[in-house]
């Protein structure tokens, strides 16, 4: 019998984009919970959500294959995080939203480097071990990031409400998705440009929920907003381990 490839990283799959897009609009709306609901301000959010990034890092690291309680933990604690280092890259160190999303997307693209000059491509399948999910794991707190500010781009800087910017990065997705099934454009490019605008469409959704009717908002609260977004992750990832319980079976 052929051995079964260890992979930490979740399957690709239509779930898994599900999964990413309920974990960017949570952690758009529990960063914002935390900073500017709680008053705690940018740098304490990214000090709290740092120390629970680094704890659920450290538990899917100890994970000998993939666990979906693990991974989705770490997924959301990048989204919160990201969320804080956008908004105190823009609003704290006031330099802008554009030159914020520079700044990440400098970032993201070393940490690509980097990554493909140690092992020559940027696969996501299989990872296995820890030093190439290292590089992963930075990859995706820059793209969370990244994607946070160019949310924020849309409707400061642009000045799209916030529907009409999840809108437009839905738009990129879905055209993401037609090049991804009729060309042949390389799927990790592919892979990783999905990953960067499903935050953004996240970022701007939640902002669609929280904000006030009078800024394009539906006025629902951050709390509010985390909570229904917590209970619809939780249910997918129960999904997640009962479909890997009977695939084992």
């Amino acid at each position: 019998m052929e051995a079964k490839t260890i992979n930490k990283i979740a399957e690709i799959t239509l779930l898994f984009w599900l999964m990413k897009i309920v974990a960017t609009t949570l952690g758009e709306t529990l960063g914002d919970f935390i900073s500017m609901t709680l008053n705690l301000g940018y740098l304490t959010g990214i000090v709290i959500t740092l120390i629970f990034f680094i704890a659920f890092l450290f538990y899917q690291l100890k994970t000998k294959n993939y666990k979906p309680i693990a991974f989705w933990l770490v997924i959301i604690a990048t989204t919160t995080l990201g969320t804080e280092i956008s908004d105190f890259i823009d609003r704290s160190l006031h330099l802008g939203y554009t030159l914020g999303s520079l700044f990440l997307l400098f970032g993201l693209l070393v940490t690509l480097f980097l990554w493909y000059k140690k092992y020559g491509n940027l696969n996501v399948s299989p990872i296995s071990e820890n030093k190439k999910e290292i590089y992963f794991w930075i990859a995706v707190l820059f793209s969370n990031s990244l994607g946070t500010a160019f949310g924020d781009y849309l409707s400061d800087i642009i000045g799209l409400s916030y529907l009409q910017g999840a809108l437009i990065t839905a738009t990129i997705i879905i055209l993401v998705v037609i090049l991804h099934y009729f060309t042949k454009l390389n799927e990790v490019f592919l892979f990783w440009l999905a990953f960067v605008f499903t935050r953004p469409f996240g970022a701007t959704f939640g902002d669609f929920l929280t904000k006030p009717i009078t800024k394009g908002g539906l006025d629902l609260g951050t709390l509010q907003a985390s909570i229904v977004s917590i209970i619809i992750m939780l249910f997918m990832i129960y999904f997640s381990h009962k479909k890997i319980k009977n695939e084992i079976l």
